[in-house]
């Protein structure tokens, strides 16, 4: 039985001497693990297929539950997040997350064309904000969204605060001295509130803000969905 999808690789894995495992993200079925035979191989036809990021559409065998790649008709490469050692690892994560929030058989188109839009926007400019809007929206949709407003416990505004508190179980931000958590910055407050498109203190959007925002949004997800997010370990490591 032939299958056609529209899917992105977000995961390859080698496989015996000149195969790969690829794990792809689907329109019409969600994620789905399929091996493709040979690609290992100098001049292999379907060698595209099995590169991180590749959107295309896939034509699957099926047998039982196991699929295997017997052809693709790449629509885009996003090749540029791979000759970007930064990007690469930025587009890693959101991989690494949509890999993390989606299931076999159950299609999510949003999380997929808001995955496209994220390598695309990765590729024409910086990739540090695309990411953190990647992995905010991807939270939201696992039930897991950021609460951004007024403190949680006492209601007061919260920009122009400089010391804040994040709270791991809400999810939410809070004044320091009433909230519970661990201390959160204001310039990590206001990257996170300009992403999802509020008011905010231009002054206190910085490179700096950006990656505290991505070291809050790495342990927000190991501590909600408990896996260790080494993609995104490892770009902060590197910006």
């Amino acid at each position: 039985m032939e299958v056609k999808v529209n899917g992105v690789t977000l995961r390859a894995a080698d496989y015996n001497e000149n195969d790969k495992i690829i794990t792809l993200l689907t329109a019409e079925s969600g994620k789905i693990t399929a091996a493709v035979k040979g690609v290992k191989k100098a001049g292999a036809k379907l060698r595209f297929a099995a590169q991180p990021f590749c959107f295309a559409e896939f034509v699957l065998a099926r047998r039982g539950e196991k699929y295997t790649v017997i052809g693709a008709a790449e629509a885009e490469s996003f090749y540029d997040l791979r000759t970007d050692v930064n990007k690469f690892y930025a587009a890693s994560a959101a991989a690494e997350a949509a890999l993390n929030l989606t299931f076999e058989g159950d299609g999510d188109r949003e999380i997929l064309y808001k995955l496209l839009k994220t390598f695309s926007d990765m590729c024409g400019g910086d990739e540090k904000q695309a990411l953190i809007g990647f992995l905010t929206f991807s939270l939201r949709r696992a039930g897991y969204g950021l609460a951004l407003d007024n403190c949680v416990k006492c209601g007061a505004p919260l920009l122009g605060r400089d010391r804040l508190r994040f709270d791991f179980d809400a999810g939410a931000f809070s004044c320091y001295d009433c909230g519970e958590g661990a201390g959160a910055s204001r310039v990590t407050y206001n990257v996170f509130r300009k992403i999802d498109g509020k008011n905010f203190e231009e002054d206190f959007i910085t490179g700096d803000g950006e990656k505290r925002a991505l070291r809050l949004l790495r342990e927000y997800f190991s501590y909600k969905l408990n896996f260790a997010f080494k993609s995104l370990s490892e770009y902060i490591r590197l910006i």
